[in-house]
């Protein structure tokens, strides 16, 4: 009879999740930071105020970066809401990896 193989602890569930979280959680950040490079690197102003123009390639992208500079305002919601689920997402690793310990040394005997 062959002896049962010892199941592995699922992380890959836990990182894609985490990634996908710090990936909601960090995306106004990160429309702001484009925003920003793209009219620094093309010597245009971008605010939350009203839209500049911006050439960019022969057309205007003003509206675009303006687009995208104010939806850095999200990152209000989407910080403290992101570590909120965090922390609920840390919490339940914890008790689903000691769960899981408790059962693979309760198999082992």
């Amino acid at each position: 009879m062959p002896l049962p193989s010892k199941k592995k602890f699922p992380w890959a569930i836990y990182w894609i999740v985490l990634f996908l979280l710090l990936t909601v959680m960090l995306a106004p950040v990160g429309s702001v930071v484009v925003a920003g490079s793209v009219a620094n690197a093309y010597g245009c102003q971008v605010d939350e105020g009203s839209v500049h123009p911006c050439v960019i390639a022969g057309q205007d992208r003003g509206e675009l970066l303006y687009t995208l500079g104010v939806l850095g305002w999200f990152m209000l919601l989407t910080l403290p809401a992101g570590a909120l689920a965090f922390v609920i997402w840390f919490i339940v690793l914890i008790l689903h990896r000691a769960v899981w310990r408790k059962r693979s040394a309760n198999e082992s005997v």
